[in-house]
């Protein structure tokens, strides 16, 4: 007897023959979507990613994205509900900014503060953001900021994190020199892990000077859903800047 696809699996169905082959490949981990969608996160899904959705074809000269030129560029990978992106957009209307999230319920949620907000400096990529790293220019964005990754804490899972050798090539290439990496966590493994392999790398210079560089949040840090959970169960959170060298 036949079973009907879940919609879990329409949605990896749906996805595109590069980014399916991608997944194939094991740059994508992770779930697609949790709670089945309905209502407002549905119907933010149909109606409001076409409007927002950064079409991939066109990545590789940002400033078509957005109806007006911008002073520059700043990606966010797994921007999830959107909280920080959405402040930091509404701070510089002169930038323009890519959210990528590839969990939906997230994306939904933030495609619906967003319109809220009516931004037009912001864009959303819905899949994997290496992806979109092999489509950018080189040395095109001002930034890219990676807060509180999945830090799969399994060590037979720690090939799956997002920082590692071939995917900070790619941030190498698409972050100016002087421009920034900004990666935040709550798990210290995760942190020593990021200060290892950046350095390692040799593209990008670490910025602390001392403890509280690392200890304070970002200059006008909104927070996001997630650290406050985080901090209420005692986690601490670590915030690291790097510049490209």
């Amino acid at each position: 007897m036949s079973q009907q696809p879940s919609e879990h699996q329409s949605q990896s169905a749906s996805l595109p023959s590069a980014a399916t082959e991608f997944e194939a490949r094991g740059a994508f981990y992770g779930r697609r979507i949790g709670k089945t969608l309905r209502g407002l996160q549905q119907d933010a899904l149909t109606h409001l990613l076409p409007r927002y959705k950064l079409d991939l074809d066109a990545a590789s000269v940002p400033a078509n994205l957005f109806p007006e030129p911008r002073a520059g560029y700043w990606l966010e990978i797994g921007c999830g509900c959107g909280e920080h992106l959405i402040d930091h957009a509404a701070r510089r209307p002169d930038m323009g900014f890519i959210g990528a999230e590839p969990f939906l319920n997230g994306l939904a949620r933030m495609l619906v503060d967003l319109d809220a907000r009516s931004l037009a400096n912001v864009r959303v990529f819905d899949l994997d953001a290496a992806l979109l790293l092999d489509r950018l220019p080189t040395t095109s964005f001002e930034g890219v900021d990676l807060f509180y990754p999945d830090p799969w804490p399994k060590k037979r899972h720690w090939k799956r994190r997002f920082v590692r050798p071939d995917n900070l090539d790619r941030l190498a290439r698409v972050i100016r020199p002087g421009g920034l990496f900004r990666f935040a966590s709550d798990v210290p493994h995760y942190v020593g892990w990021t200060l290892a392999h950046v350095r390692a790398h040799g593209a990008f210079t670490w910025t602390a000077q001392r403890a509280d560089d690392w200890r304070k949040p970002y200059p006008f840090w909104p927070g996001t859903r997630y650290e406050a959970k985080a901090m209420a169960q005692g986690r601490v959170p670590t915030y690291l800047t790097f510049v490209r060298r």
